[in-house]
């Protein structure tokens, strides 16, 4: 009589991954390097609803400063009722709203946390100076993916700017 054959599983790279094991950066390596821009535009723009005319500016200094290459992914956050003013202003990208304080902080936050960033890209540009990315950031860090913080000068957080690797200020020192 036969003797059945179990099928012993064998748990890959990705299985691991998947089950809550941290993907080692050798893996991430397989993948092209790519940048996440997370932009809070009211953080950047200095006001709650920023107009058609405050997103275009910020849109031209971010690109001044930062280099958008072309495997980079964008992913902007406001409130519902700057949406409109956004998607006008800065099209292309991706984007996340959410109305209340914090709005589009949280939204960003939750993509740092829910969609697998420190594995998908090896640098994260976050634009915005507020203090509850640092967290966030500082495990982006810890994780070996670049942190860079783009932000307005005097609204920058202490705990963001020590997580981040780079600085950038879109305005001039006043």
């Amino acid at each position: 009589m036969p003797v059945p054959i179990q099928a012993v599983p064998v748990m890959t790279a990705h299985a691991r991954s998947v089950h809550g094991r941290r993907r080692p950066a050798a893996a991430r390596r397989r993948f092209p390097a790519r940048t996440l821009h997370l932009v809070d535009i009211e953080n950047l723009a200095g006001t709650a609803i920023p107009s058609l005319p405050q997103v275009i500016d910020v849109q031209g200094q971010y690109a001044r400063r930062m280099a958008l290459g072309v495997d980079d992914h964008v992913v902007m956050a406001s409130s519902r009722l700057a949406l409109v003013n956004t998607a006008v202003g800065w099209p292309h990208a991706r984007y996340r709203v959410r109305s209340g304080p914090d709005g589009a902080d949280l939204e960003l936050l939750d993509v740092i946390q829910y969609e697998n960033v420190a594995t998908r890209f090896t640098h994260v540009v976050i634009g915005s100076g507020d203090g509850t990315f640092g967290h966030a950031a500082q495990g982006l860090t810890d994780h070996g993916v670049r942190v860079t913080v783009v932000s307005r000068w005097g609204s920058l957080s202490p705990a963001l700017a020590r997580a981040a690797r780079d600085v950038i200020y879109l305005d001039a020192r006043r």
